[in-house]
């Protein structure tokens, strides 16, 4: 029963993490008009529908084609112009980074080195 509640800690903290990483994290897009200077924007979505994809269903024959698609389309979204930063103070990224990292280590190893 205490691992089990070691990686439930783990997992909420986890979830609080990438909470407080999302608040100012901003994803916009806009209308679509085909070959317009959108197309990075589609490109993303699909090159990281198509790496998802491989990842979960070709894990083993293809893993590394799926996680270079992942990263052309996470690349993609940034210079497409879909995503804005808010600024944030340093007291949310520590907070955010902490509990992030605290619920990964916890999730993985059960324990948090000092």
């Amino acid at each position: 029963m205490g691992r089990l509640l070691i990686k439930l800690i783990g997992l909420i903290l986890f979830f609080t993490g990438l909470y407080f990483f999302g608040q100012n994290i901003i994803f916009v897009s806009g209308y679509y008009i085909p070959f317009s200077s959108r197309l990075p924007a589609t490109v993303s979505v699909l090159a990281i529908m198509a790496g998802v994809f491989t990842l979960v269903f070709f894990r083993r024959e293809a893993s590394q084609l799926g996680w270079i698609l992942l990263g052309i389309g996470i690349v993609l979204v940034f210079l497409s112009g879909g995503v804005i930063f808010r600024s944030t103070s340093l007291w949310n990224l520590f907070v955010a980074f902490g509990a992030l990292a605290a619920g990964y280590k916890l999730l993985n190893e059960g324990r948090i080195n000092f």
